[in-house]
């Protein structure tokens, strides 16, 4: 059977989705000087390109919509009606990519975090997750002095 058509609204659309600089990104940057953490923007070197990076403490930020990378459980992470395989095989390929660019920088001393979309629509809850998700990492990434 023969794919249908691209719809043109949908094109235009999906067009016009971001890759950096979106709301939810705006967001959590705005969290993480409140939180008095300093970053640097899109860490091209790094695997996965991290959206947010703090080398000091080697942390890398991922700030994933929920729709693109597929947030477990999320109603946000829909499945388009038409062309249904093709955005499958689309999903799977981004949620394969975002699995290995956190082993990747795992496995160099990296601590990943990832904020999804739906987290950044209550501030307050955005700022009290990034201080935990920061906290955490921060601790068990900390050098041993003893």
């Amino acid at each position: 059977m023969a794919e249908p058509p691209v719809d043109p609204r949908r094109s235009e659309l999906m067009r016009r989705v971001r890759r950096r600089d979106t709301a939810p990104e705006l967001a959590v940057r705005r969290a993480l000087r409140r939180l008095g953490v300093h970053y640097r923007l899109q860490g091209k070197e790094l695997p996965g390109n991290p959206d947010i990076v703090n080398r000091r403490r080697k942390l890398a930020l991922f700030v994933h919509g929920c729709f693109w990378h597929r947030h477990p459980g999320c109603r946000l992470s829909s499945t388009p009606k038409t062309r249904t395989e093709f955005w499958e095989a689309k999903f799977a390929r981004n949620v394969e990519r975002d699995r290995r660019a956190e082993i990747e920088l795992t496995e160099g001393g990296w601590s990943v975090v990832v904020i999804w979309e739906c987290q950044t629509k209550d501030f307050d809850r955005l700022l009290k997750d990034l201080s935990e998700s920061l906290t955490t990492t921060i601790v068990s990434n900390a050098p041993n002095r003893g």
